[in-house]
């Protein structure tokens, strides 16, 4: 059976409510060892939704690349993030919502459309959590793919300054060549040190020198 791709359903739904507003908001980066959490909030115009809007996870990266570009140009977006300390202080989950929030704090909507199953606490609208709404609502997969796009330039960027972990590939994923890295190289200051792996190579580190 063919996948249904994502629709404009859930803001209609909300709009034909009274509530004019209506942003999609996804976060990227829960299950790296590396880097900050992203979130991106997306309010839709209605009328200039761009072809071909789809979970981001389901796009070629020069596709998602296109429509990134193309979401810029003709939506309301915003962009945060939650950092490593923050990730470390906080846990993983509250600082994805942190993010969630500061993006939608910074974007003028009524209501917010969230990917998952659970609605950040500190929210300053309205919102909806949706379960796999990347894949069920056009205005989640937008800010899926800002989210994804904005993350992955900054693990990038980040590859050049810490060579040989791989980030340029796998965003700070735990691939073999980040494990590989992490016990060769050390761990860097975009290392999460409240993740398992990261942690036991400290810990690993202080036994020896003990």
């Amino acid at each position: 059976m063919a996948r249904v791709p994502p629709t404009f359903h859930y803001e209609t739904e909300v709009m034909a409510r009274g509530v004019l507003r209506v942003a999609g908001v996804d976060e990227v980066g829960r299950g790296p060892l590396a880097g900050p959490v992203t979130a991106a909030a997306v309010r839709l115009d209605p009328g200039r939704i761009p072809k071909g809007l789809d979970d981001s996870k389901a796009l070629s990266a020069p596709r998602r690349e296109e429509l990134y570009l193309h979401i810029l140009e003709v939506a309301e977006v915003s962009i945060a993030h939650a950092t490593v300390e923050e990730i470390d202080a906080l846990n993983i989950l509250r600082a994805s919502h942190l993010a969630m929030e500061r993006a939608v704090a910074a974007l003028s909507a009524d209501h917010a459309l969230i990917d998952g199953n659970m609605v950040p606490r500190a929210l300053c609208c309205g919102a909806t959590a949706i379960v796999k709404g990347d894949a069920l609502c056009l205005s989640i997969a937008a800010a899926s793919i800002v989210a994804k796009v904005t993350r992955d330039r900054i693990m990038v960027d980040l590859a050049q300054q810490h060579p040989g972990y791989g980030w340029e590939t796998n965003a700070g994923y735990p691939t073999p060549e980040h494990f590989a890295a992490l016990q060769n190289l050390g761990v860097t200051p975009w290392h999460r040190r409240s993740f398992k792996p990261v942690h036991n190579i400290l810990y690993q580190d202080v036994s020896v020198s003990c």
